[in-house]
C-alpha cells in the first residue's frame, strides 16, 4: 500500500515537471484579457436584460 502511494506521488511529480508553465507576461496579459471579456459579457447581459425588461413592461401595459 505504501509503495503504491509513493509511486503515485512520483508519477505526479514527473507530470508536473513536464508541464509547460506560462511566463509572467503571459499570465498578466491573459488575466487582463479575461477581465476585459468578463466586463464586456456583463455589459452585454445587462443591456439585453434592460431591453427585454422594457419590452415586457410595454407588452404588459398594452394588454
Amino acid at each position: 500500500m505504501f509503495e503504491r502511494i509513493t509511486n503515485y506521488f512520483k508519477g505526479v511529480r514527473a507530470e508536473v515537471a513536464r508541464v509547460s508553465w506560462p511566463t509572467r507576461n503571459e499570465v498578466i496579459s491573459l488575466t487582463a484579457l479575461i477581465l476585459l471579456l468578463v466586463v464586456l459579457v456583463t455589459l452585454y447581459i445587462w443591456g439585453v436584460d434592460g431591453i427585454l425588461g422594457t419590452l415586457l413592461k410595454i407588452l404588459i401595459r398594452s394588454s
